[in-house]
């Protein structure tokens, strides 16, 4: 996928800026003028067909005459002065030895951290609120993102902007509060040992869940679905895509499960951070499942904190529905690295 703009003279002030996946890699040139909500030229290219990071930048600027200023790259994993081992691809990047090769000062950003950035410069279109809730001026904002993993991260006013800080907090561990969620555990445990949120809360959480509403013997699993999960390189689409589409109890079970624990942790990020100014559900599987999401149930299970029950209440919680979030917070990156205020 390439979409493209007239590209400036060579020289002029251009950033770079990418969304490194597993999956798939998304790279824009963004100009001062246009700012970071229009790309001059962007392209996708599939992660695992390139050797390193290096290649698709150049396949990206082959025959664009464009001088780069900096760039900014989120990419899953934890960035340790200035480098990082991606987690689903074999490839290590590292700032100076990248920045070296570019001819430009790169920045490595953990992919929350990117979306973090994203944050305060989304637009309305760009979000789908589950809780109004009533958001302080310049309060910390917490940032839950449940893609292939789980990532979380929060945002600080520090002296006049929101700064990002990126955490592991998806690898605490697990603690249910409620009946099912404790026999969950409870099966888990011997099978896996240490359980996180992410191991529960994630698209590859998902069939976890699934196997232990079927082993447990709540739901019955019908045979075209045991079938199609048999045959499927990812049974999460296809558990996803039947809970969604109301095809098999079983799935939707799934789904409301993964919904409850979701909630919880995102009321737990809450709480450790006083996100009085607002929680945003990033990563790819939320704005899918909408549907579970804008529900009693969600609230119930986000506000069920005990004495701070009321207080969550007030605690605004919104989706992120904006499919490039993590790109676009890697160029508003960008947009403070270019010293440039819209």
């Amino acid at each position: 996928m390439i979409h493209q703009q007239d590209l400036p003279q060579a020289g002029e002030a251009l950033w770079l800026a990418g969304d490194i996946g597993g999956t798939k890699t998304t790279l824009a040139l963004y100009s001062a003028e246009a700012g970071p909500y229009a790309p001059i030229a962007q392209a996708t290219f599939p992660s695992r067909d390139f050797a390193s990071l290096e290649a698709i930048v150049a396949a990206f600027l082959q025959d664009r005459n464009v001088a780069i200023r900096h760039a900014s790259f989120g990419i899953a994993g934890p960035v340790v002065d200035g480098r990082v081992q991606a987690t689903n691809l074999p490839w290590v990047i590292e700032e100076q030895a990248f920045s070296a090769w570019l001819g430009a000062p790169v920045r490595l950003l953990n992919d929350l951290a990117a979306i973090a950035h994203a944050v305060p410069n989304l637009r309305a279109e760009d979000l789908e609120t589950l809780n109004a809730g009533r958001p302080a001026s310049q309060a910390p904002l917490g940032v839950i993102a449940p893609g292939t993993g789980l990532g979380e991260a929060f945002l600080l006013w520090i002296g006049n902007a929101y700064r990002p800080f990126a955490s592991e907090g998806g690898h605490a561990d697990f603690a249910p509060n409620t009946p099912l969620g404790a026999e969950l555990l409870a099966y888990l445990r011997p099978r896996l040992g240490h359980i996180s949120y992410e191991q529960v809360c994630s698209g590859r959480g998902l069939p976890t869940l699934y196997g232990f509403l079927r082993d447990s013997g709540r739901y019955a699993e019908p045979a075209w679905l045991a079938a199609e999960l048999a045959a499927a390189l990812d049974p999460t689409r296809v558990i996803v895509r039947a809970g969604v589409e109301g095809q098999a109890d079983i799935c939707s079970a799934t789904l409301e499960l993964f919904r409850d624990i979701l909630a919880a942790e995102a009321g737990n990020l809450a709480l450790r951070v006083l996100a009085t100014g607002g929680v945003y559900l990033g990563g790819g599987l939320p704005p899918r499942l909408l549907r579970f999401l804008k529900t009693e149930a969600f609230t119930r299970a986000f506000t069920d904190k005990g004495r701070f029950t009321d207080f969550l209440k007030q605690v605004p919680v919104h989706v992120i529905r904006n499919p490039e979030a993590a790109l676009f917070g890697a160029a508003c990156h960008g947009l403070e690295l270019e010293g440039y205020h819209d």
